[in-house]
């Protein structure tokens, strides 16, 4: 058993899974840990749900963003987001620089894994993943969306709401008006 646990410890899998905290207990804190994320960053980004995961043990919260982050502003938002969670007391895991796909990994003192990853056209997709705990049903995020939630489309859209300052393809553009 020490063995396991040691195991368990090298990999950063915590487990919840006897203190009582359910699969539901976590994905409210998982949206918890997403809302205070979007709300710290400003100018607003539009989100909308990804789609909530559920494993043996564990759940995965995510939001898509909707809003077109240009490739210049790309790095104004992964430094908004790694200042805010080493803030909030996050262990920052793995820092992925790639210019195309840079993405920003991070624990919680609870456990919960967070990441920020930048994907195809600049959309920027946000997830937690829980820790190991008791299993129990989880229902969908209360969270409001403040975007469209895309309902019956079989995938999410490419992000494609403007933001002045967001989509400016120049540092230099944030207050430049839309033509």
């Amino acid at each position: 058993m020490v063995v396991g646990c040691i195991v368990l410890a090298a990999v950063g899998c915590a487990t919840d899974r006897d203190s009582g905290v359910d699969m539901q207990a976590a994905a409210e804190r998982s949206d918890e840990i997403l809302d205070s994320v979007l709300r710290e960053i400003q100018p607003e980004l539009r989100w909308t749900h990804g789609p909530t995961t559920v494993g043996s043990c564990d759940v995965s919260r995510r939001r898509v963003v909707m809003t077109q982050i240009s490739a210049a502003r790309r790095g104004n938002l992964l430094g908004v987001v790694d200042r805010f969670w080493r803030k909030s007391g996050y262990r920052m895991t793995v820092i992925n620089n790639d210019a195309e796909f840079p993405a920003i990994y991070a624990r919680t003192g609870d456990g919960f894994g967070v990441r920020l990853r930048i994907g195809g056209k600049g959309q920027a997709f946000f997830q937690v993943d829980t820790p190991c705990v008791r299993e129990s049903e989880v229902a969908d995020s209360t969270s409001k969306a403040t975007a469209p939630l895309y309902e019956g489309m079989e995938f999410i859209p490419r992000p494609n709401i403007h933001s002045d300052f967001w989509s400016a393809e120049s540092p230099g553009a944030a207050g430049a008006s839309r033509s």
